[in-house]
């Protein structure tokens, strides 16, 4: 558990993303909050603190960062386990955002119902058939990456095209992972360009497609990275591709967007947005 101290001298206070589960959720929006203020942090996910004995361990290790760094530690945590939470909030020499009680608690007032309060969001045995659809989105957008198959394009829920290096890739897996959508890509080539026109495999489905670009000078750079020196990676070829990309797309009515200076998450949400797509209830 990486609760080391910094390697330099600047002011910084550990951040401690904590659950009984993956603490992806603590994460996500522990994450989100700190984005907000300028300055450094050290950033610790811990998983699974379902024991008391787990609980204790990790209080030792955040009162001992306390204790180097003069300045309290920020906890965010999502814990189920009232005698857990007890102890964290009692014995951590931190600042703890236990954020179950800040939502839950509130909307059990509202609502009049108590909570389930199970660990983790994957536990629950109901949802087994919605979790194999995920894997299943997975399986497919990794079959379908990079124009490896034309089969089954009919169950794609967006196709991604784009030159090489735009981005397909990574939106195509968070899309399947995070929100459970079968997303193939296909890269626009030479050849497409002396067409002038899309991949025949993908005519049939204009509708499912979505395209990426990208500043011809950033993807000389992350062409350089892999292929350094090359025609690939030149400039002169990289403004080529993405001119004669964007002109097909735009001669075809395909709707796309510039990745240049997007997040994966504020591409994939343009994307849900722009073609009306709807998440799986994951």
């Amino acid at each position: 558990m990486p609760f080391s101290a910094p390697n330099d001298n600047k002011p910084q206070r550990t951040v401690v993303y904590l659950s009984d589960g993956t603490a992806i959720t603590a994460e996500t929006f522990g994450k989100a909050i700190m984005a907000q203020f300028d300055m450094p942090a050290r950033q610790v996910r811990v998983p699974f603190v379902d024991t008391l004995e787990k609980a204790d361990k990790v209080i030792a290790q955040i009162n001992a960062v306390h204790e180097k760094d003069g300045v309290r530690p920020v906890v965010f945590m999502t814990l189920v386990n009232n005698e857990i939470v007890k102890r964290i909030n009692e014995a951590c020499n931190a600042m703890v955002m236990d954020m179950f009680s800040m939502f839950i608690n509130p909307l059990e007032a509202e609502f009049g119902v108590k909570s389930h309060h199970r660990v983790g969001r994957f536990s629950d045995v109901s949802k087994s058939d919605t979790y194999r659809a995920r894997i299943d989105a997975i399986n497919y957008s990794l079959m379908h990456d990079d124009g490896q198959t034309s089969r089954d394009l009919s169950q794609a829920d967006v196709i991604l095209i784009g030159v090489s290096r735009s981005g397909k890739t990574p939106t195509s897996l968070y899309l399947a992972m995070q929100h459970g959508l079968k997303v193939a890509n296909y890269p626009l080539i030479p050849e497409d360009f002396e067409r002038m026109q899309l991949p025949p495999a993908l005519m049939p489905y204009k509708s499912k497609l979505f395209g990426l670009t990208i500043q011809p000078e950033r993807l000389s750079e992350i062409r350089n990275e892999r292929r350094p020196n090359s025609r690939y990676a030149d400039l002169a070829n990289c403004r080529a591709e993405v001119a004669a990309a964007e002109s097909m797309m735009r001669r075809a009515g395909v709707r796309w967007l510039s990745t240049t200076t997007k997040s994966i998450e504020e591409i994939a949400t343009t994307i849900l947005q722009e073609l009306e797509l709807h998440q799986a209830d994951l």
